[in-house]
């Protein structure tokens, strides 16, 4: 019997001429080398060029190298939307070890969890936020922390807390470091904290390979031109920027760095710098369109907007296109590097009314260009749902823009993969062209301002408190914030509390964005086990709106 032998594979194999590892790092090696003098960062006065950025980053990469950090090593990063944290997209995984972006929103409490569960050997902080990480030292008790301030003209008043300045970190590098792209593409690059369902928040790990297709991902999927001149109104922290400091570098475009939101410097930025592309949570573009009208003087051309979260509605859709602001939803979380779907668009649609515009743009629409798929699936069969628009399933991803796994969560890692596929939790449906709608969450997240709160947390708060005998948190719709935290509360016999009471004990035990802006008292609906149902409270809050 002879044996069949591929052909194919005899003698072809691979090696360094033909097979380098997937990572976005080479993005900025290539645009550093062929634009060395465009402009890649402004901030304030600063105009920094791609040449500048790379030698910035392998002094970074260096200086961390001196200090101990390595393959396997987590630098945590609480820093605004600066040129910094631009600059540690590149200059912490070029060690091998892996970038973790803190929410600067966060509490003393969740920081220090997050610090210690990804084991954190370098901690780089912007003065701004010094009082909240010195809570979140005296946390930690004693530590190996090396902390290192970020300072610049433009920030806050604020102490420092680290044992050197960023600047003098970068003055013990090397700007001609010589760095090695991950042996495996599938080596991690960057720790992302997701709140989930539970208090304690899970460790989202992703790889370089994600990242760089993700990132390849954004350009093809938004037609995004050379060149690009990028506002940062996204926060770098979340999915690292969505991949785009490393879309950045692909397209050599210019990145504007801004530092807190404001409608006033937006606009201002917008006119002054020609910017073209921008992204962010539904709240970004509902303040723009908020905005005296007299802000938007001079604007004369089109700007391109992603817009993630809960589906635009007409308001917006009408107020951007106003506005000069060319919007496309995408859909995503960070298990999947950000946006991994997006709402294509058809050249039709615009002859289209405005409300059905709205309804079309309003969908989660199809896989990413580089993502592999995305459906919805029977829950219990995992078969794809008939394309009717009406059949409820739970919207799953599958490909290499998918996540590595929960950190040193090997269960809810699982429970993620079950029968191939990354489970979202998020509910819809598919319609006759096979775009996707979501239609409920199954998991119970509030998405406010772009930020996912878990309400098993604020519940938990709420149930420190004396007089709380039962707390339930669903999401109530915002004008402003899309949605927002609101408790109902059954309080205990005999005891006595008021709606101020239970939101300034929040204050104390949750970050100001996590506190719920209204509490509801009252006996809460249960079942037979006693278990709450949260469904009765979202209708009871559907009927209270609707009357008023």
């Amino acid at each position: 019997m002879m044996i069949s032998v591929n052909p194919y594979e005899i003698g072809l194999n691979k090696n360094a001429a033909n097979y380098v590892s997937l990572s976005p790092l080479s993005f900025l090696t290539r645009t550093a080398r062929i634009y060395p003098n465009r402009v890649a960062i402004i901030y304030g006065d600063l105009r920094q060029t791609w040449a500048e950025t790379d030698a910035r980053c392998r002094r970074l990469a260096s200086a961390l190298i001196k200090h101990g950090v390595g393959k396997g090593d987590t630098v945590a990063v609480m820093l605004p939307n600066v040129p910094a944290m631009f600059e540690a997209h590149f200059g912490v995984p070029m060690t091998g070890a892996v970038l973790n972006t803190l929410n600067t929103r966060l509490d003393a409490e969740a920081l220090a969890f997050q610090l210690t569960h990804g084991q954190a050997k370098v901690l780089l902080t912007d003065r701004e936020y010094a009082r909240v990480i010195r809570a979140t030292l005296d946390l930690l008790g004693k530590h190996d922390l090396l902390v290192v301030d970020v300072e610049d003209e433009l920030a806050p008043p604020g102490d420092r807390v680290g044992t050197l300045t960023y600047e003098a970190l970068l003055a013990e590098g090397d700007p001609q470091y010589v760095w090695s792209l991950p042996e495996d593409e599938w080596d991690a690059i960057s720790l992302n904290y997701t709140s989930g369902t539970t208090g304690n928040p899970k460790g989202v790990v992703t790889h370089h390979r994600g990242a760089y297709l993700n990132a390849a991902s954004n350009v093809i999927s938004w037609n995004m031109p050379q060149h690009t001149v990028y506002l940062w109104t996204l926060p770098m922290f979340h999915c690292n920027g969505w991949c785009f400091p490393w879309t950045m570098a692909l397209i050599a475009g210019t990145n504007v760095c801004l530092r807190r939101i404001d409608p006033a410097a937006i606009f201002s930025l917008i006119k002054a710098h020609h910017i073209t592309h921008m992204c962010g949570a539904p709240i970004i573009y509902n303040l723009m369109i908020s905005a005296p009208a007299g802000l938007r003087e001079g604007l004369t051309h089109t700007v391109n907007g992603l817009i993630a979260g809960a589906a635009p509605p007409v308001a917006v859709i009408e107020g951007c296109e106003a506005a000069g602001i060319n919007i496309t939803h995408v859909y995503g979380l960070t298990e999947v590097y950000g946006p991994a779907a997006v709402c294509a668009k058809h050249d039709e649609w615009q002859n289209l009314p405005l409300e059905e515009r709205a309804r079309l743009n309003g969908r989660q629409g199809v896989p990413y260009a580089l993502q592999e798929d995305v459906t919805v699936l029977d829950t219990l069969t995992l078969q794809p749902v008939p394309c009717d628009g009406e059949t409820i399933g739970e919207i799953c991803f599958r490909g290499n823009v998918v996540m590595k796994g929960y950190l040193k969560n090997e269960k809810a890692t699982e429970e993620a993969f079950a029968g191939g596929w990354f489970h979202t939790g998020d509910l819809a449906v598919r319609d006759a062209s096979g775009y996707i709608k979501i239609k409920d969450r199954s998991k119970d997240v509030i998405i406010s301002g772009g930020e996912n709160i878990s309400s098993v947390e604020v519940e938990d708060a709420l149930y420190h408190h004396p007089a709380v005998m039962s707390a339930a948190v669903v999401a109530e719709p915002d004008e402003k914030w899309g949605e927002v935290p609101c408790a109902f509360v059954e309080v205990k016999p005999d005891h006595d509390v008021s709606q101020e009471d239970l939101i300034a004990f929040c204050r104390e035990h949750l970050a100001r964005f996590k506190v719920p802006k209204r509490i509801v008292f009252g006996t809460l609906p249960k079942t037979s086990t006693g278990k709450i149902q949260k469904y009765m409270l979202r209708q009871q809050m559907k009927s209270a709106s609707a009357i008023e």
